[in-house]
């Protein structure tokens, strides 16, 4: 794809996403400097729940949601990546209950100062490690995708893609804060929808003899959700992945800043509530179409022969697909519409990262130097680093591509291990009310191991994509029968409270 038009509004969208989000600078700089702050990191605790619903939303889905789902669709893994789509509402159900009440009840910005209450600055700075680690390996991931894709549709090399998307990102990110991000994220997910939906409609128009093919791809199980078996964990079935996705959104919802800085961007808990609900089912319904689309593709091909080019890779087929078939203008918005999935996760992290290095530790080491006006500074020097980071492991790891069909169980993976049992710390620090410091610390460090011989050594027992799924329920599991072991020491009834 290299014609004008399609180029144009790639460049109007970029262009006019920058000058959105910057606009938000301006119109901050009429209040007070303790306001700034309180904008930057919550958009002022008032933003509407339509537009938090959807930034919800943009931060769940991302380039890598349309790279893997048709990929792995139109290839081997067949309908197994919608597994997590299944399992999101019944995570998002147990956080409306529980996470969003708590974090809205939160004096800090932070979703980890609640650890260093309960057990200590370790505990606070480990959760935080976690996730900084976790989150500047997501937008590197993330840009590297959307450069596989733009690649072969814009012609554009994989660093030219990374770089401008990664300052394009942090430009609006940087200035404009948490409501700009927010405010963006709304307008590209509007995009994203629309693109998808475009892009549906667009395969069932040029597959002819739709209905036959349809019940081919029945017949070759082409809407398989995998092997219902209880007795094979080696292997990616249904249950495997329903455990690993319960896992991975209860993570998501309750340990990750991500999410829980937009509990209290909502108006009230109704508000917050309400957001997490409704963005649940967008994503599950878009991941529906994503998953489709692979399906459709493969229908498109085995009703028009010959037309995909032999060799052709799974990953492949969805770009090729924009270029060749789709018209212009349109292949120029579907394209659009994967830049916007891309930036509005990396837009997430960024804000969220710069607001745990300024809460864990700008505000927590060097307190003499905190106040309203270096605290907006510290917070838009870290948005710029935290993107120099990501831009700077996409650009280290661009050769890398694994195997076609294999991108989001390693996605899978890779989030299990650089977690590190999180979940499960958070779990026994809200539940387990008697546990105490060194109760988490021995569960912690039993989980840690847990999670890497599944991730290194577990393959001939259990799939590795359960690491965190073990990982957890170690740690669970030892919190509360250590927290339940009788102490003759007095304080800790003092202590547990």
């Amino acid at each position: 794809m290299r014609n004008g038009i399609d180029i144009t509004i790639i460049a109007i969208y970029l262009i006019g996403t920058v000058i959105f989000g910057c606009s938000f600078f301006w119109k901050k700089k009429r209040g007070a400097a303790g306001d700034a702050e309180k904008e930057f990191v919550t958009g002022g605790g008032r933003l509407p729940t339509w537009a938090v619903s959807l930034s919800v939303f943009a931060t769940l889905v991302s380039s890598i949601s349309f790279l893997c789902f048709p990929a792995g669709a139109y290839g081997a893994e067949q309908w197994k990546g919608w597994v997590n789509s299944i399992a999101l509402p019944f995570a998002t159900v147990i956080a409306m209950i529980w996470f969003v009440p708590f974090y809205r009840k939160s004096t800090s910005a932070s979703a980890y100062s609640f650890l260093e209450e309960r057990y200590g600055i370790w505990a606070r700075i480990y959760a935080s490690v976690c996730f900084l680690i976790l989150q500047n390996a997501r937008p590197g991931i993330i840009l590297l995708l959307l450069a596989y894709l733009l690649e072969p549709l814009l012609g554009f090399s994989y660093e030219s893609t990374i770089i401008v998307t990664g300052v394009v990102t942090m430009l609006y990110a940087m200035t404009g804060g948490f409501a700009a991000v927010v405010w963006a994220d709304a307008i590209q997910s509007i995009l994203l929808i629309v693109g998808t939906v475009v892009a549906v409609v667009f395969l069932v128009a040029l597959t002819p003899d739709f209905g036959t093919h349809l019940a081919a791809a029945w017949d070759a199980g082409k809407f398989s959700l995998g092997s219902f078996s209880l007795t094979n964990w080696a292997d990616s079935t249904f249950w495997v992945l329903f455990l690993c996705n319960i896992c991975l959104n209860l993570q998501n919802f309750g340990i990750d800043q991500c999410y829980t800085q937009r509990y209290a961007a909502a108006k009230n808990l109704k508000a917050a509530r309400s957001s997490i609900w409704t963005s649940s089912w967008m994503y599950s319904g878009i991941t529906l179409l994503f998953t489709l689309i692979g399906t459709l593709l493969w229908m498109f091909n085995r009703a028009n022969p010959g037309v995909i080019p032999a060799g052709t890779t799974a990953d492949q087929v969805f770009p090729w697909f924009i270029v060749n078939k789709l018209p212009p203008g349109v292949s120029g918005l579907l394209m659009a519409a994967i830049i916007a999935a891309a930036m509005s996760t990396i837009a997430a992290t960024l804000n969220s990262g710069a607001t745990v290095l300024l809460e864990d530790y700008w505000k927590r080491f060097a307190p003499q130097r905190a106040n309203p006006r270096s605290n907006v500074r510290f917070l838009r020097a870290m948005t710029v680093a935290l993107a120099v980071v990501s831009v700077g492991i996409a650009l280290a790891v661009v050769r890398f591509k694994p195997a076609n069909d294999s991108i989001l169980k390693t996605w899978w993976v890779m989030q299990s291990l650089l977690s590190g049992g999180m979940l499960g710390l958070f779990i026994i620090a809200v539940f387990a009310r008697r546990s105490r410091s060194w109760h988490a610390a021995v569960a912690v460090a039993c989980g840690t191991a847990a999670l890497c011989w599944t991730t290194f050594f577990g393959g001939r027992f259990v799939s590795k994509i359960m690491a965190l799924v073990f990982a957890t329920i170690t740690i669970v599991v030892l919190g509360f029968v250590l927290s339940s072991i009788k102490t003759r020491n007095p304080s800790c009834a003092r202590e547990c409270k």
